[in-house]
Parts: structure tokens; C-alpha cells; sequence
């Protein structure tokens, strides 16, 4: 095919340049009826390229292909069978690859306990039964790492059944499973191996990344081009290969949960992305590594900052790692991450990725260049300067690693669509969850619903809550109450 080609977004300017008019959704007709308040922020253009996919972009058969050309090419340039555009993120794509491959399957999915919370909620609305795979934790910096192949291995061994197994890669840290191994370890038993990689959109394009999930042998992976990519928000793509997942009920599936109006500026820039990176990728991609490789080093000589490389890696920890998030270790400080995050956002008008109780996270991407970085040094200089001032760490409780592996007791979508109440979180230690408690960023949740709760859990959350940890999804925003699953 023509990589050169980008089926949508020439599309989109012929729309323009042929002065077509709809009588149809949506109801601003290219931004005519726009409040001028509104266009002076936002411009006219969006407003101009936010035009229907069927019945306008392209006719109400959509017989012109624009959108399954734009997919093909992306799927050859990225060297997979299929892949599926989304507007809807990477947290629809990955819910359609469960159902796709574990849907009604009475032996459940194995699934890394590590993953995000968009997996979690598949698991809840979909009722596949999660087979968890314990990942390897760092008990010294309160750290989890992906499971390893022996883990999955070990899944297997105990839950022979399953459907298919779920592991995210890199994880939001940059960190990365070996997915070759657990690839082979799945498919010497004959089922897919789905990866979340929503971090991992750009790996494809330069050979100094990441082995990309296809790759690696993965049958299925989803990825959010919003991310590390030239995407807009909530743009993602997932790809299939092999035939151990229909890529056919992969769509039906995916078109179940997507919307039926879905954003053509979204696809458009999907489409584009794929072209820049098909014929500069390498260029652009290689020097935002270089750059990245002297930022960490000008980071690292900043007093009281310390950023994380070889820890991350070896045997006990992750395969690789995506040396374009630089994860920095704020503890010397006597700061927490969340104190430093806000500290940079209020003062340096500066935000970060991820902040937890230690550390904090700068994304770089093709976009950065000296200015940018010299931008982020500054204001990691300051900051490393005035935590001397910061008001002493609040308290966090942190648990033991033995202590996060709670006990599942009732599936995920029981337990959360189930009788349930509100109860004091002093008296929710022994009784069971019936909603997600999520740590935002990096969004992997402590607390699924179906899992018994203890006391190591519920004071991490809680004094972690004090301390500037945005739980988002908890019915009780302060968390002095829980939901739990009513007593029967």
C-alpha cells in the first residue's frame, strides 16, 4: 500500500474543498452556531472538521472506505493482520479484546493483578472471571513489576481453562514484561495472549525501543496514540494477528461498546500519525531518545533527585524499559511525589505525568526539544531547592507486599452489581468490596471489587488519601466510608 496515503485526512480536506453541507448532526453545522465565547478559546477549525463519518465524510455506505483504507495502512505499517481505529480510547479497546477472547468462557482470563483499572471494569460489566497473576513487587520502593514468564507459567498450571491471559506492557512507569516469553508460554498451550500497551503506541518505529507487542508475538494489542503519539485525546488503535483471536468478533465486539458518532478529527489524526511515523519516525523518535538520555543524566546530577534506570531492570524486576518516561525518586527530599507534582504545577506552571508517594514522572515525547527540557531542569532545580521548605511529609501507611494480594472472594461483576452498602471504613477491614479504590495516577487499583478487604489496605488508602493521593473512583471521595457488599 501507499504509506505516503492518509485516506482520512485528504478525505476530510475534500470535504472542506467541495463546501459540502449537511442537514444532519452535528447541530453547530461546522461551527455556524458556535457561541463566539466558545471559538474565541477554542478556534473555528475544530468546529469546521467535526463533521459526520457516515452521511458525511464519506457517504452513508461508507462505500468509499476511507476509514477501513486508514486501518489497513496503519495494520501494514505496523506490520499486524488487522487493526481497528477507536475514538473511544484504549479503555474500550482493551474491554472489546477480553470479551473478544474471554466473553461467557466458564474458565475465566488470566490476568496480571497490576493492570489498569480499565481492565478491572471490563472484567465488572463483561463477568469474566479474573485468574490473577501475582506481579513482582519491590518491597523497598513500595514498586510492582509485570509478571514474569515463570509466573504465567504457574497461572496456567492452575488455571488450565482459561480463555486467554491479559498482561499490561510498559506499564505507566515506562516498564516493560517480557512479552516474547509470555507469548511462548500461551501459545504452548494454544491461547491468545492479549497485551494492554497503551504506553506503547510509538515502539514500532525505532529499534531502540521496546520489543513492540506484535513483535513479540502477542495475538492481540491495544494501544493509545494519545499517549506517546501525535494523537488527540481518547485516539487508540488495537491490533490483531495469528488465528487464535477472530478478528471479526474482535470488531463486533469493539462495535458494541463504541459509539455510534464517533469523532472524525479523532480518526484523522490517527491517520496522519501513521504516516509521520512511517516516513520519519526513525529521525524524530531517535532524537527524542537522545534527548531523553541527557536529560535523565542532568536530572540525576540535581541534588536530592534520583532517577530510575538500572534499578528497574534485572531478573526480579522488569525486561525493559521505555527510557522516554523518566521516573524520578523525590524521597530525599523528605517530600512526597504528590507535594513536589503540585509544588511544580503551582509555582513553575509545569505539570508531571504521575506523582505517588515518592516519586514522580516525566513523559517526554518527539515534541520535546532543548527548550522544553531546559524548561523541566529549571523547575526541578527550584523545586529540589524549596522541598526544604515544604511542610513535614504527611504519614503513609505502606503496606507489606503480602498484604495488597487481597483475597478474591466473588467475581468483579457480582460484587459490584450486587446488594451493597455504605459502611465507616473503620469497620470495612473482613468484609467484601463492592466498588474499585484506585490510586490516580497511576490507576492500578488497590482494592477490586469481589476482594475482601483488611486493615494493611484500608490505612494505606486512607492515610495515602491525607497526603495528596487522588482516589477518584470511590463513592466516598474523603473514604471515611467504603462500599462493601451487603450482608445476605
Amino acid at each position: 500500500m501507499d504509506q505516503s496515503h492518509a485516506p482520512l485526512l485528504e478525505a476530510l480536506a475534500d470535504y472542506h474543498r467541495r463546501d459540502r453541507y449537511g442537514f444532519t448532526p452535528p447541530g453547530h453545522r461546522q461551527g455556524r452556531s458556535a457561541d463566539e465565547r466558545v471559538t474565541e478559546v477554542l478556534g473555528i477549525d475544530p468546529f469546521r472538521s467535526d463533521v459526520l463519518a457516515a452521511s458525511g465524510l464519506d457517504d452513508r455506505t461508507s462505500s468509499n472506505r476511507y476509514l477501513a483504507d486508514a486501518e489497513d495502512l496503519m495494520a501494514e505499517a505496523v506490520g499486524a493482520d488487522r487493526a481497528f481505529f477507536s475514538t473511544c480510547g484504549s479503555s474500550l479497546s482493551v474491554k472489546a479484546a477480553m470479551m473478544a477472547v474471554a466473553g461467557n468462557d466458564p474458565g475465566g482470563l488470566l490476568v496480571g493483578r497490576d493492570s489498569h483499572k480499565s481492565i478491572v471494569a471490563g472484567l465488572i460489566f463483561s463477568r469474566v472471571t479474573p485468574r490473577w497473576i501475582t506481579p513482582r513487587w519491590d518491597e523497598e520502593l513500595h514498586f510492582s513489576h509485570a509478571p514474569s514468564p515463570e509466573q504465567v507459567r504457574a497461572a496456567w498450571e492452575e488455571h488450565p481453562d482459561a480463555a486467554g491471559a491479559i498482561v499490561v506492557s510498559p506499564s505507566p512507569y515506562g516498564t516493560c514484561a517480557d512479552i516474547a516469553a509470555i507469548a511462548d508460554v500461551c501459545h504452548q498451550r494454544g491461547k491468545p495472549l492479549i497485551i494492554d500497551e497503551a504506553w506503547g503506541a510509538h515502539l514500532p518505529f525505532h529499534d531502540d525501543l521496546p520489543t513492540w507487542a506484535m513483535d513479540a508475538g502477542a495475538d492481540v494489542c491495544v494501544v493509545s496514540v494519545h499517549k506517546m503519539g501525535a494523537g488527540f485525546e481518547q485516539g487508540s488503535v488495537f491490533h490483531v494477528q495469528g488465528n487464535l483471536v477472530d478478528g471479526a468478533h474482535l470488531s463486533a465486539c469493539a462495535d458494541l461498546l463504541m459509539t455510534t458518532s464517533p469523532n472524525v478529527m479523532i480518526y484523522s489524526a490517527l491517520d496522519g500519525w501513521r504516516r509521520q511515523m512511517v516516513e520519519r519516525g526513525a529521525e524524530l523518535l531517535g532524537s527524542a531518545l537522545s534527548l531523553a538520555r541527557r536529560t535523565r543524566g542532568r536530572i540525576d546530577d540535581i541534588d536530592r533527585l534520583d532517577v530510575l534506570e538500572d534499578r528497574l531492570l534485572g531478573k526480579e524486576a522488569c525486561h525493559d524499559l521505555d527510557r522516554l518516561q523518566i521516573l524520578i525518586d523525590v524521597s530525599a527530599t523528605g517530600a512526597t511525589g504528590y507535594q513536589c507534582g503540585d509544588w511544580l504545577r503551582a509555582h513553575c506552571r509545569v505539570d508531571v505525568g504521575m506523582s505517588d508517594h515518592r516519586r514522580i514522572l516525566a513523559t517526554m515525547s518527539m515534541a520535546d526539544d532543548e527548550d522544553t527540557t531546559d524548561r523541566l531542569i529549571r523547575a526541578l532545580t527550584e523545586m529540589s531547592a524549596a522541598s526544604a521548605s515544604f511542610e513535614p511529609a504527611p504519614h503513609i501507611d505502606l503496606p507489606r507486599p503480602d498484604d495488597l494480594q487481597l483475597e478474591s472472594v466473588l467475581a468483579p461483576g457480582d460484587a459490584f452489581f450486587g446488594p451493597s452498602e455504605m459502611i465507616a471504613a473503620d469497620d470495612a477491614a473482613g468484609r467484601i468490596a463492592a466498588e474499585q479504590l484506585t490510586p490516580y495516577p497511576p490507576g492500578i487499583p488497590a482494592v477490586v471489587p469481589g476482594e475482601r478487604l483488611d486493615t494493611a489496605v484500608i490505612d494505606y488508602l486512607r492515610t495515602g488519601h491525607a497526603a495528596g493521593m487522588a482516589v477518584p473512583d470511590a463513592t466516598d471521595s474523603t473514604l471515611k466510608t467504603v462500599r462493601v457488599v451487603a450482608h445476605r
